[in-house]
């Protein structure tokens, strides 16, 4: 990128809002996930037509433009891996429009997603996808990613709230797709095609969300197991009962040990714990739920089951399990998290997969995540100065990603695939499919200029 497109991009946003000074340019060189390169500069885009105008510049001249949110991905799908620029997003931060008749919010990418759970609160209403990391993650990197969080078992992911984009395709262009109904039948579903898309495609500009009244009543418990195959069975049993818990979380022993050892929380020695949240809107419906719950979790050999006594107990469960990334990441210098997912009733076969694989190797790790929808996070710590460390780790991965097809299911619940998962996508998908996943990148992005790298999806 030469100086004459520097001034360019300057006489776009103004100098206060591009850099290319090394501090800031070695801050845009990772998100979370385990994957650095540096780019050649970053600006900060309040607009639409900010945008639009880059990208004109972009695809003229040929140099990769990466958008990001705040940098919480766990699969690289930030890291600007051939240099290139970076959309940082977080400017365009505003709330449009909450319009609780019409059950939608209109938002900006960079609105970070806590924010919007605030927004919403007055009107008792929620926006249901959860991840751990909501008090900084945007929404634009949400729906980029398709996230999901702890209450995917009952109220599903990111791409099931999206009802309408504002994007901008490579060529500078602005696309509206979707509608502010509630649903449509309208045509190709282009709006479905660019959640998950993980920037590769356009750069979305605006988000239309779908938004729910909140349960007003909740019951959360905990049940103990000496097996982590009766907690995968008792998992399976809950999700096929009829009763659809709001969350179903399971932690491994080695989770457990990190908590007892790194937090000021007090956990018995088990196997197995399943953190298990009912909610509804009145206090009978949950205990309901929750008593069917119990039932299920003592016909699996639970060693015990305790229901949290009050509000703040609860909140504290959540806490901690939120908090487990961060506790693990303590422990080596570096770590690898995953997301993969199998059908419900595979559950546990990959949770005693998962760890038996682990444990050949001899790397330190934690299986812990969203049970109730099979999507699991073994999260594996190394040190990346160590030769004979990478070489299990990249083992590890590629057997536990293995397991996972095996079992019919897929290389990510939540996080996306990036730079991570990209080796890995025939595992999963035919080769038909592939070829039509780099069609599709081809005809929206012939230059490849878009986030190039992620996904396996060269042009």
């Amino acid at each position: 990128m030469d100086d004459s497109i520097k001034e360019t991009l300057i006489d776009i946003v103004g100098r206060q809002n591009f850099t290319d000074s090394l501090i800031d340019l070695v801050s845009y060189s990772n998100d979370a996930s385990d994957h650095y390169h540096r780019p050649e500069a970053a600006v900060w885009p309040a607009s639409t037509e900010h945008i639009s105008r880059i990208l004109i510049i972009a695809n003229k001249h040929c140099f990769p433009v990466i958008p990001r949110g705040a940098g919480t991905g766990l699969a690289g799908a930030a890291v600007p891996v051939y240099g290139g620029l970076v959309l940082d997003m977080c400017r365009m931060n505003r709330i449009l429009d909450i319009r609780i008749a019409d059950r939608l919010a209109v938002v900006q990418p960079g609105v970070v997603y806590n924010d919007l759970k605030k927004a919403l609160a007055p009107y008792d209403f929620f926006f249901p996808p959860d991840p751990a990391s909501g008090n900084v993650c945007t929404l634009g990197g949400n729906v980029a990613t398709n996230a999901g969080g702890i209450r995917g078992a009952k109220y599903g992911v990111t791409k099931d709230y999206v009802m309408k984009l504002e994007v901008v395709l490579p060529n500078g262009l602005v696309m509206q797709t979707g509608s502010n109904c509630m649903k449509s039948a309208s045509g190709y579903d282009l709006t479905r095609l660019f959640v998950g898309s993980e920037g590769t495609l356009g750069i979305i500009t605006e988000i239309t969300l779908k938004i729910n009244p909140k349960p007003m009543a909740f019951k959360t418990g905990l049940a103990l197991f000496s097996s982590l195959r009766d907690a995968g069975r008792a998992v399976s049993d809950i999700m096929h009962s009829g009763i659809i818990p709001s969350v179903l979380e399971v932690l491994d022993e080695n989770t457990i040990k990190v908590l007892q050892d790194h937090s000021s929380v007090n956990l018995p020695d088990v196997t197995a714990i399943i953190l298990v949240e009912t909610d509804g809107y009145t206090r009978a419906e949950t205990s309901f739920q929750m008593e069917k719950v119990i039932e299920i979790f003592r016909k699996n050999s639970a060693a015990d089951v305790q229901i949290a006594d009050s509000i703040e107990e609860a909140d504290e469960l959540w806490r901690i399990r939120k908090s487990i990334s961060s506790i693990v990441a303590q422990i080596r210098p570096n770590n690898v998290s995953e997301d993969v997912a199998v059908p419900i009733s595979m559950v546990p076969n990959l949770l005693t997969g998962i760890s038996k694989i682990v444990r050949n190797h001899g790397l330190p790790f934690v299986v812990f995540g969203h049970a109730g929808d099979g999507n699991l996070h073994p999260k594996i710590m190394y040190d990346r100065s160590d030769p004979d460390q990478v070489k299990q780790l990249r083992e590890v991965v590629t057997e536990i990603f293995k397991l996972t097809c095996d079992l019919g299911g897929t290389l990510s619940g939540e996080h996306g695939i990036g730079l991570a998962k990209a080796p890995y996508m025939t595992l999963e998908h035919d080769q038909t499919a592939i070829d039509v996943m780099h069609d599709i990148k081809r005809l929206f992005d012939p230059n490849n200029i878009l986030n190039p790298g992620k996904m396996g999806l060269e042009v």
